[in-house]
């Protein structure tokens, strides 16, 4: 038994409420078993008709001794015979078995017409055996007393909840019950039950299977069938019917009455069409959903090898959905998605297909291009292009106008095309590199696509496995004033990697933020650098010394980010007020209200900040006035022409006039030269960080070096050598 792991409607198809009421709606008996024939789902009807609770159920083998099923004749129907293990044993669907089933807790025998049908996964595998089936003990017990008097047959048909009927093929007689006319609208015997009755009322369509199955069931050995047709209502509309007749048979075999039941099928057909619709088609847009598009694109790859003419999948997301959302609210979105629904609808022709991923993401697929791959894909660009000029037409979705663009990836299939999955994420790529190259853009798959997310990936394995197995290491770039002072140093990760040696950050770094590793690297690093200042607290030359750290986005994002680091720094006994945290003013984008609180509430327990690479970026002086912000650092990328380029030299000046004016102390990065340390010495900055003075060492040459210059004394700034380490 599985019972204990629930492994029912969750795990099965993950149905809505709504579905499961439709499920339980049906007048069938509904069970779902797994890949063990264990039960993942029961019905409301075939509880009942067990006398079994739903949850007693779930889980059970077929092999459970609960399962007491016979054969018409009466006989014990053998494991090996029901119908979940003969789907198993031949891999196909059993219909239209008749057997009976003890039932325990009264001791009654329920006659059932059963079906079942396999589903298998992707590999071909059965996943699952769906059994159905319909209470016909009423229709057993009629066929037992026919034989006893057709009177008492009459009697039984009349008072079925179904529309009864009986054909004597002897007499060729017909009778239809009250309710079979009623169902149909008419009046009880309103025309005569013969064959011109069948010519009016059944659909033309129907009529040469309906022949043709009903005459196969006459001629073969079976005693039931059940066959689906239309009947013409009285009001001129087409009723569904599911008609199950049981056939009587003398000695030798041969038919001599037909008796049976018509259930109407219009609600089931309308349960199996939503249940449908909720399945495979989404709900706002009405396009086909992600499970109804793998459907599509898997004919599509068949055709495309069958015809050899290629196709092509195209991925589109809308660039800054997220912002109209979050501006104008999800029923603005809503609209918006529900217009660009119908209008890449009117870009594609009626062969193609479109289709709505999720969120803000569908897909389109060309059929029937040209064969050759250059001219398929000019078409498919063309297309492409199509999309986008009809896209970035403005949308009526509110009391404004409002306009959107999109970035399309292409990835083309042909005869040599592997499988869905991996045509959908070559999509994705190409999509993801649109982005990259400016949105509103479309951008091809190509293999180099490919690699670059292959070398990725095992990049971030490597990282991960670099972070458990203590290969970073931090290096110390010396910070000096104009005495040739270090003040401190800041801290600058390396990967000592075991095959490839030492490997700079921006090797790296953009891997770890954009798999969130930066984050546990970050904490690294801090941690690492606070053991590093509570080491120095006892020595007289390094005690004074701060270390700068920088901080990402991503970490400064965490929930909990003040708690850890004040952690940290308590669990490695540094003093605070030696630790300086380094954050980027793309940090100012982020949520400034919960920015300031976090800045505030460090900076309340002595940790500094510096903001760094400043300039560079989209700071306001509002952030600068009310940001506990200690230093600002000018960037290198304005140090490293500031003697030439009388841009960089007018910003730079700015810089420190505005650092003054601000009591922000003023550090540059990235001094090289004699020359522009000596402007900016003479322009009023004060303290330095570059190869001028010392390129970021490890740890041991960093303290020999503050050891030795602590020895000799500082130097005035005029005689201060760039050989500090």
């Amino acid at each position: 038994m599985h019972g204990s792991e629930d492994v029912s409607s969750a795990s099965l198809l993950a149905f809505t409420q709504q579905q499961f009421f439709l499920l339980d709606s049906i007048q069938a008996g509904i069970i779902v078993h797994g890949r063990t024939s264990e039960v993942l789902y029961i019905n409301r009807i075939a509880a009942e008709l067990m006398g079994i609770p739903r949850t007693a159920l779930l889980g059970a083998e077929h092999s459970d001794p609960r399962w007491d099923f016979i054969r018409e004749d009466g006989s014990t129907l053998p494991l090996d015979e029901y119908p979940i293990a003969r789907v198993f044993a031949t891999g196909k669907a059993m219909k239209r078995l008749i057997l009976g089933y003890n039932r325990g807790t009264d001791g009654k025998v329920i006659w059932a017409m059963c079906d079942a049908y396999p589903m298998h996964d992707r590999a071909g595998e059965i996943s699952r055996v769906i059994v159905s089936f319909t209470d016909i003990t009423e229709l057993k017990e009629a066929e037992r007393a026919l034989q006893k008097s057709d009177e008492r047959l009459r009697l039984v048909l009349q008072g079925s909840q179904d529309a009864s009927w009986d054909w004597d093929l002897v007499t060729d007689v017909l009778y239809f019950s009250p309710r079979w006319w009623q169902m149909l609208g008419y009046p009880v015997d309103a025309y005569p039950a013969d064959a011109v009755l069948w010519d009016r009322i059944l659909h033309a369509d129907d009529r040469p299977r309906v022949d043709r199955e009903f005459a196969s069931a006459l001629a073969g050995a079976g005693t039931s069938y059940e066959i689906e047709y239309r009947l013409a209502r009285s009001d001129g509309r087409y009723m569904p019917v599911l008609s199950r007749g049981f056939i009587t048979r003398d000695a030798s075999g041969n038919p001599i009455r037909v008796s049976g039941t018509n259930s109407d099928l219009t609600e089931r057909k309308a349960a199996e069409e939503q249940i449908y619709l909720l399945a495979f088609y989404d709900a706002l847009t009405g396009l086909p959903n992600r499970a109804r598009l793998v459907e599509q694109l898997q004919k599509a790859l068949q055709t495309s090898a069958r015809t050899g003419r290629q196709g092509a999948l195209l991925f589109l997301d809308l660039d800054n959905f997220k912002v109209l959302n979050d501006t104008m609210g999800h029923e603005m979105g809503d609209r918006l998605l529900q217009a660009v629904a119908t209008r890449l609808r009117d870009c594609v022709r009626e062969s193609d297909s479109v289709a709505r991923l999720g969120g803000d993401e569908f897909l389109v697929i060309i059929e029937a291009l040209p064969s050759d791959p250059d001219e398929a894909a000019h078409e498919a660009l063309r297309i492409g292009r199509a999309i986008l000029a009809a896209l970035d037409e403005p949308y009526d979705i509110g009391a404004n106008e409002h306009c959107t663009t999109a970035s399309i990836g292409i990835a083309l299939f042909g005869d040599g095309t592997q499988g869905v999955d991996g045509l959908m994420r070559q999509a994705d790529l190409a999509m993801y590199q649109a982005k990259a190259r400016g949105r509103n853009m479309l951008c091809t798959f190509d293999a180099s696509m490919q690699r670059h997310v292959d070398a990725r990936l095992a990049l971030d394995i490597e990282l991960r496995k670099a972070l458990q197995g203590c290969e970073m290491r931090l290096y110390y770039q010396a910070q000096v004033v104009d005495d040739g002072t270090i003040t401190g140093a800041e801290v600058l990760v390396r990967w000592m990697h075991p095959v490839r040696g030492l490997v700079y950050p921006a090797a790296f770094i953009p891997a770890a933020e954009s798999s969130g590793l930066i984050v546990p690297l970050g904490t690294w690093v801090l941690r690492t650098a606070c053991e590093q200042l509570a080491a120095w607290a006892n020595d007289p030359h390094l005690a004074r010394l701060t270390l700068s750290v920088n901080v990402s986005v991503r970490q400064f994002r965490e929930t909990h980010f003040v708690d850890q680091v004040l952690a940290t720094v308590a669990v490695a006994g540094a003093d605070p007020h030696k630790l300086k945290l380094e954050i980027t003013e793309t940090l100012f984008a982020e949520n400034m209200p919960d920015i300031s609180e976090k800045m505030h509430a460090l900076k309340a327990h002595g940790i500094g900040f510096s903001l760094d690479d400043f300039g560079t970026g989209y700071s306001s002086l509002k952030y600068l006035q009310r940001l506990p912000l200690d230093q600002l650092k000018i960037d290198r990328t304005f140090v490293q022409d500031l003697t030439t380029n009388p841009n960089d030299s007018a910003i730079t000046l700015a810089i420190i006039s505005l650092g003054e004016k601000l009591g922000l102390r003023v550090i540059a990065e990235g001094v090289e030269t004699a020359e522009q340390r000596a402007f900016l010495f003479a322009n009023g900055c004060s303290a330095y960080q570059g190869f001028y003075f010392s390129e970021p060492v490890a740890l041991h040459e960093f303290e020999q070096a503050v050891g030795a210059l602590s020895r000799r004394g500082t130097m005035p700034p005029e005689l201060a050598h760039p050989t500090i380490l």
